[in-house]
């Protein structure tokens, strides 16, 4: 029992800083010290060294913050892509309505004014109506 309280005690961080000697004495009993003993011949036992030093934590970044800041542009992006689009459908609604009214259409063409055939008014209705459809709720 005395020799597993002993050997308890070599194992614990705190006798791990010095050398251990061990001996055995006339009456056969195993000893542990820190120091040797007079007159008599001692081991030295192997004490396990101290685990080595972690070394330090890289610094975190502000990864919250990063995220936000991220999400913020995103939505930013965004939020000035919807605008672009609804300006984008009130152009095309707006054409819409002048290419179904009114159907005497003109266009400048290199500098000069020209009116639409019909043929031409009813295939910028089609292709307005599909811009329409496709970009706008």
């Amino acid at each position: 029992m005395r020799t597993l309280l002993i050997v308890g005690l070599l194992v614990s961080p705190w006798c791990m800083a010095g050398q251990i000697y061990k001996w055995v004495d006339a009456q056969g009993v195993t000893h542990f010290d820190a120091q040797p003993p007079q007159g008599q011949e001692a081991t030295t036992v192997l004490t396990p060294s101290p685990p080595p030093a972690r070394p330090a934590p890289p610094p975190r970044s502000n990864v919250i913050g990063d995220q936000q800041a991220i999400d913020k542009s995103v939505k930013a992006q965004v939020a000035e892509q919807q605008a672009q689009l609804q300006v984008f459908c009130q152009q095309a609604r707006t054409n819409l309505a002048q290419l179904q009214n009114n159907p005497r259409i003109r266009e400048d063409v290199e500098g000069e004014m020209r009116r639409l055939t019909e043929q031409q008014r009813q295939e910028r209705i089609t292709e307005t109506q599909k811009q329409i459809g496709d970009n706008c709720q």
